[in-house]
């Protein structure tokens, strides 16, 4: 009996010794739980920082003041171009928006434009005296004739690209404008082929001479 006694002892000193190594476990387990539940969370895929680029001030103003310009400069164009007229060799073409046609005249000086004066009436004298006063203006005058009948209205008739040096002509007699007409086979003048403008003098500018 005595010699069993010791072995009690000793299996109480193991029992001691080995709860506390659990226990000296346990709380290392439960400070490593502690300090991986601390950590933060770090993701697998990175989130891109965003990058601010600064934009100059006015830029944007000035991009679209820009664009008015250019916007302002082709209208411009545009306009210029639908009301410029098309000049090619001496003669200058207006185009008739209304009308749908486009009328021509030359810009040639007097000198190079003819013009003949036909006596419409019974006064004697007429085409030479008004042949005198239409030449004063540098036109190329040719030699005065009798008209084939009589006119109570004078007229200036123009062949084809003559209309304002005959417009110009009409003013410096008193001739009306409306009376300002092309040259065709109506006028009441033979013998004119190839003149630039025929003049005829009527009763009306007869009436004024005598005046």
């Amino acid at each position: 009996m005595d010699t069993e006694r010791p072995k009690s002892g000793m299996s109480g000193s193991l029992s001691v010794a080995r709860a506390g190594a659990v226990l000296v476990l346990f709380v290392v387990a439960v400070a490593v739980l502690v300090d991986v539940g601390t950590r933060p969370s770090v993701s697998s895929t990175p989130t891109p920082t965003p990058t601010t680029v600064p934009i100059p001030t006015g830029t944007s103003t000035s991009t679209t003041a820009a664009g008015a310009a250019a916007a302002a400069s082709s209208t411009s164009t545009t306009a210029a171009a639908s009301h410029k007229s098309a000049k090619s060799g001496g003669t200058t073409t207006t185009n008739a928006h209304h009308k749908g046609a486009a009328t021509t005249t030359t810009t040639a000086p007097p000198s190079t434009i003819s013009v003949v004066v036909a006596n419409a009436t019974s006064v004697n004298g007429l085409a030479a005296h008004y042949t005198s006063v239409i030449g004063a203006g540098g036109w190329k005058m040719l030699t005065p004739v009798d008209a084939a009948t009589a006119e109570p209205t004078s007229a200036v008739y123009y062949s084809s690209g003559q209309q304002q040096a005959a417009a110009s002509i009409a003013t410096s007699i008193g001739v009306k404008p409306t009376e300002v007409v092309p040259l065709t086979t109506s006028a009441p003048v033979t013998g004119v082929t190839g003149t630039d403008v025929v003049v005829v003098i009527g009763q009306d500018l007869a009436t004024t001479s005598a005046s």
